[in-house]
């Protein structure tokens, strides 16, 4: 399978970031248009995709919903969007992570490398949890509540799954972050505070009054107790 589809309009630096790549030992597979990046995953698949936001005809916001919409693939966004309604916005339809052109080519490297670390490496991990009437299935990636299959994917599983493995204890916001995007990440604490108004809008009966994923003042979070 190709380790990295590159979904990049500017033809100069398309070609810069692709041949460093493949220095690097990085099979790459590069589309200019995201109809092409689109067709390309879904017939051949990838490991991750390193999505460009301003791409002629499809955005990249409308194309990262697409590819989450049908699988897990990290996606690692890139944009001289700098500000944080952006950043956000990216993170909201399910980017794993955001990098602000103009980007270092080693840093996006050690973003890439970082996220395929978390993504691929084997973790002896329980397999099933079930805790306030919400059963994971680690190992299939799957969440039901009460019977009824949930649709939580990615980075959402990967917080919602630390959250149950702590039941009950309150976990520090930064341990939490660290955890899951890793302490060597360039993503911002912020995008946690976005997967859990995402988590709470998909498990709670009222995300603004939420009993199964709480806030702890100055701290972070407690999944269920009292």
């Amino acid at each position: 399978m190709t380790d990295i589809l590159m979904i990049e309009d500017n033809q100069e630096l398309g070609t810069l970031i692709r041949d460093f790549l493949k220095t690097e030992g990085f099979c790459v597979e590069w589309n200019q248009s995201a109809q092409e990046g689109l067709r390309f995953l879904e017939k051949e698949g990838c490991k991750l995709v390193l999505l460009d936001i301003m791409l002629p005809g499809m955005d990249g916001y409308e194309t990262c919903s697409l590819i989450r919409s049908k699988a897990n693939t990290p996606v690692l966004m890139m944009s001289a969007k700098n500000d944080d309604r952006s950043k956000l916005l990216g993170y909201e339809i399910g980017a794993d992570d955001y990098i602000e052109k103009p980007f270092s080519i080693p840093v996006l490297v050690a973003k890439i490398k970082a996220l395929m670390r978390r993504s691929y490496e084997p973790k002896e991990e329980r397999k099933l949890l079930s805790e306030c009437g919400i059963t994971l299935d680690y190992a299939a990636r799957t969440v039901t509540q009460d019977g009824r299959k949930i649709d939580i994917k990615g980075k959402e599983f990967d917080v919602l799954y630390y959250l149950m493995k702590h039941a009950g204890e309150v976990v520090d916001k930064n341990v939490l972050f660290n955890e899951i995007w890793g302490s060597d990440c360039y993503s911002e604490p912020a995008t946690l505070n976005v997967h859990i108004r995402w988590l709470r809008e998909k498990l709670e009966k009222d995300p603004k009054n939420p009993e199964l994923i709480q806030t702890v003042w100055k701290v972070g979070y407690k999944f269920g107790g009292s």
